[in-house]
């Protein structure tokens, strides 16, 4: 299957579908961020702690994979140059409807997020990229790409899935509850699905999935040039949280 396009298509119907992931903020949203203050999420619940952002105003964004109407349009009214790069055109859309109707400056950029070729070395001070790279099969491109086109000192803000997530016997847990591990990581829908059920994925849209070991993720951000100077993790995948964290965010800067 051609990943880029299938998760481009599959994004879009999230988008005509409602996913919470696709709803644009709202105008109290947009008034409390032109006051420097707003709740920005990489991860389901806990908001960005303000102080990862350091001083938006005139400052070059990179909302990376991060289509959707919220991310971009909050840091945007804040006072920053944001640019937002997505693979689906119905999620760069909502940001689009979001500048006008809000009246905000935002550029968006389709395309695949392993690939930055659109951006010079060193254009941008800060790089938010929410729990999105889940849905291409290599992420080190990511990192890497991401290092290139941030400045010396400028921070890169990601959120993703703790691998676990990918470990799951996700049926059985919404059936009865009971976490049983399946899969092993690193994990690939695109490997992994039978014949029948990519099928069935074709067919109704669903986003293909991968799940990244921590090597890849935290360590892949330090082979790139990217220290980690901040992490947090957060809840919201309804089955694991009585157990364990489900998310990871972390805050990396550019050395």
């Amino acid at each position: 299957m051609d990943i880029l396009e299938h998760n481009r298509r599959a994004w879009n119907n999230e988008v005509a579908k409602g996913n919470r992931w696709t709803v644009p903020v709202d105008i109290s949203a947009i008034r409390t961020a032109r006051d420097g203050k707003f709740d920005l999420f990489l991860t389901p619940i806990k908001p960005v702690p303000m102080d990862w952002f350091g001083d938006l105003r005139d400052s070059r964004v990179l909302c990376l994979a991060s289509g959707g109407g919220q991310q971009g349009p909050l840091l945007a009214a804040a006072g920053a140059c944001v640019t937002v790069f997505d693979n689906s055109d119905a999620q760069l859309q909502r940001d689009r409807d979001a500048a006008v109707k809000f009246g905000l400056n935002i550029e968006t950029v389709q395309g695949n997020m392993q690939d930055l070729g659109c951006s010079e070395d060193g254009s941008f001070d800060l790089i938010v990229h929410p729990v999105s790279n889940t849905f291409i099969d290599d992420i080190q491109p990511v990192w890497r790409e991401a290092s290139r086109v941030l400045r010396r000192g400028g921070r890169m803000l990601s959120g993703f899935d703790n691998p676990i997530m990918h470990m799951i016997d996700w049926d059985r847990a919404e059936q009865d509850g009971t976490c049983i591990l399946k899969h092993a990581v690193p994990y690939s829908d695109a490997n992994s699905l039978s014949a029948d059920e990519k099928a069935t994925y074709k067919r109704d849209n669903t986003p293909l999935e991968f799940g990244h070991t921590l090597a890849q993720q935290i360590a892949g951000q330090i082979a790139a040039g990217l220290a980690i100077t901040g992490f947090y993790e957060d809840r919201g995948a309804d089955e694991l949280d009585p157990y364990t964290d489900s998310f990871i965010a972390t805050m990396a800067t550019k050395t």
